[in-house]
């Protein structure tokens, strides 16, 4: 349920359907209707525009049944923003244009307008199919926020009978790292957008991961830099924040990054340390390495205001997935739906109903 805010967000953004502009339901359905939603129409051609968008980076795309079943996820997930949508109108949520072109504007940001309208065709989506995509997704989370994650309240007491029920899970068995990285490779990754991605070679890496340690050691943010520079599109969008990773798994890395990162204290940053390829001796890029913590084996207390935080959002998560879903079960039972492609599935198949 939860949506993503980067460019590859548009494929994630299937969820999402075209405002029917018809209102109103004959008594004779076109070929063209695979479903209507209290009257609304969701057409062919819509089911087949993100199915294409859905399909369009598969190396063997789906044919036969396989097809159908997509189609059949693809409308099904129409149908239930479709339901939703009805809902918001009610409630006085629809997303605003203000809302629309926000996060229009977020998403892309972190690319040239080249860059940004190669996707879009990649994709099969226009801007126009964008924004309506956009203004599904904000309202659909709009309406979720209100009826469901708002009226979520976790108590102290639910979470001290989670640590009670689950102390064992809070005992590390050994020390954990967090980390982050800035990493430059000598060239260029077409998968990262940041404005400062212009090492060409080897050479362009080198002198371009001796620039970034020397503004470290001038005192420029760890995190900044690395949005700004690192060419790790896993990493480079959130600050280069590699997450938490036990020692075990720190001892198994190579060891450069191994030997480095074991000595430095929380806070610390690494020299450049180099990355390559042992077989082929080649180089494959340059890191420099930051400790942000290191917590030590352990049992974790249920003062640690983590893990208070950490047993609130797991059971927050929880609870919110069971209740969209019983939400989304008492809107269908609310809604007149009508999924005719389905039923053409079955009588396609003798089974007429």
């Amino acid at each position: 349920m939860k949506r993503n805010s980067s460019l590859v967000g548009i494929a994630a953004l299937v969820s999402a359907v075209l405002l029917a502009a018809l209102v109103g339901c004959k008594s004779e359905v076109s070929g063209d209707v695979m479903a209507t939603v209290d009257g609304r129409k969701i057409f062919r051609s819509d089911v087949d525009k993100y199915y294409v968008n859905q399909v369009a980076s598969a190396q063997q795309p789906p044919t036969g049944e396989q097809a159908t079943i997509l189609r059949l996820n693809i409308l099904r997930q129409l149908i239930d923003d479709e339901i939703v949508i009805r809902r918001a109108e009610k409630l006085g949520l629809l997303a605003t244009d203000e809302e629309v072109d926000r996060k229009y504007n977020e998403i892309k940001s972190p690319y040239t307008q080249e860059e940004f309208d190669q996707r879009l065709k990649e994709r099969k989506i226009t801007v126009e199919d964008f924004k309506r995509d956009i203004r599904r997704s904000i309202t659909v989370d709009k309406v979720m926020n209100k009826e469901v994650s708002s009226k979520i309240n976790v108590t102290d007491q639910d979470i001290t009978g989670y640590y009670s029920a689950h102390k064992a899970e809070f005992n590390l068995i050994e020390p954990q790292y967090h980390l982050a990285q800035i990493f430059v490779t000598p060239t260029p990754n077409p998968q990262v957008h940041n404005q400062n991605n212009k090492a060409q070679n080897e050479g362009d890496a080198r002198k371009k991961i001796q620039m970034i340690a020397n503004r470290l050691d001038s005192g420029d943010d760890f995190a900044t830099l690395a949005m700004n520079y690192s060419e790790d599109p896993e990493t480079s969008g959130n600050g280069g924040d590699l997450g938490t990773v036990p020692e075990s798994s720190l001892r198994n890395t190579d060891p450069g990054t191994r030997d480095v990162v074991m000595k430095l204290k929380p806070g610390q940053y690494s020299p450049i340390i180099g990355v390559g390829n042992p077989a082929t001796k080649q180089v494959l890029g340059f890191r420099i390495v930051k400790l942000v913590s290191k917590e030590p084996a352990g049992q974790r207390e249920l003062s640690d205001p983590r893990v208070q935080q950490a047993i609130r959002s797991q059971l927050h998560d929880r609870r919110e997935q069971l209740l969209k879903a019983a939400y989304y079960e008492v809107l269908r039972d609310s809604a007149k739906v009508e999924n005719y492609y389905a039923k053409k599935v079955l009588e396609s198949n003798g089974m007429e109903k």
